[in-house]
């Protein structure tokens, strides 16, 4: 088997893989699908098996290409971290810097951080990566990650930026409909949104919610935007942090003495980042704007 594959046959193998079809991966790659083609051909010969199967939905990825997958998908990493290493290279802050948040940190917090970054350094590009997924530093799936937990990796530079709290809330429409709870017992006869696949997350902080389990909600969403749509739109009573509720005055929160939950927040980045300037500026810049967010 030879050593030296070039990575453009493994982009257009992932291509196929998330696409399905050659003109997918085609279009999302920028090429022609001829050549898509011919990539996932040059591919499966060096390999010695077959990548993908004909059917009716498109072209399946055998065995052989699921396993390839992961290791497909940090080359790409890798690839994308080199550019952006590249690219940061010199004193000036410039380049690309690829951001972790969750997605209600990355969609309701960071956008005026990052706005105000950009005005200060506008040769800096911000990739951000909204997602509720732990992204590993330490592989370069982001340059910085705003985590809710303590990083542990010995390789993270990483800074405590404070703990911001969780509360239940509900629109004020909501509770002139319904009456607001004044106990536990009385919060059982509202609509309560809430998950629907519990996550080791969830389960840990269920923890601080006793009695409550995934039976009691009566919206159930696994994504935190569409539980916080939900609240806004007054559908019913959830947990909403307690300085992003403050915004917003048609939000109250709900039994404040027996519901209450609190994140430690983070800001961390690899080691071998510290002294990059495109990274030391966001990561400062990320520090400060959520320090005050979470004061």
């Amino acid at each position: 088997m030879a050593s030296d594959i070039s990575w453009d046959l493994y982009r257009s193998f992932l291509g196929v893989l998330r696409e399905g079809s050659l003109s997918g991966a085609a279009r999302a790659l920028g090429i022609t699908q001829p050549t898509a083609g011919r990539h996932i051909a040059a591919l499966e010969e060096v390999l010695g098996t077959a990548l993908f199967t004909r059917s009716q939905a498109g072209l399946m990825p055998t065995e052989v290409a699921a396993g390839l997958r992961a290791y497909a998908e940090a080359m790409e990493s890798t690839a994308a971290a080199l550019e952006r290493a590249a690219t940061g290279h010199g004193e000036d802050v410039r380049g690309v810097v690829r951001i972790s948040a969750s997605e209600v940190i990355g969609v309701e917090v960071l956008p005026p951080i990052l706005a105000r970054l950009r005005e200060r350094n506008p040769e800096l590009k911000v990739e951000l990566v909204v997602t509720n997924q732990v992204q590993d530093l330490l592989r370069r799936e982001a340059d910085i990650a705003v985590r809710m937990m303590r990083p542990r990796q010995e390789q993270l530079v990483a800074r405590r930026v404070g703990q911001i709290t969780l509360g239940l809330h509900a629109h004020n429409d909501y509770l002139a409909r319904h009456g607001t709870p004044r106990n536990a017992g009385e919060l059982a006869r509202h609509s309560i949104i809430g998950y629907d696949r519990p996550t080791p997350f969830l389960r840990s902080a269920s923890k601080s919610f006793q009695g409550v389990t995934r039976d009691t909600f009566s919206l159930r969403a696994d994504s935190d935007l569409a539980q916080l749509a939900l609240i806004r739109c007054g559908a019913g009573i959830g947990v909403c942090q307690i300085a992003l509720a403050r915004r917003d005055a048609a939000l109250t929160r709900v039994l404040p003495r027996a519901f209450s939950f609190q994140l430690e927040t983070w800001v961390t980045m690899h080691e071998d980042l510290r002294h990059s300037p495109r990274c030391r500026a966001t990561f400062d810049a990320l520090v400060e704007g959520l320090e005050g967010y979470a004061a």
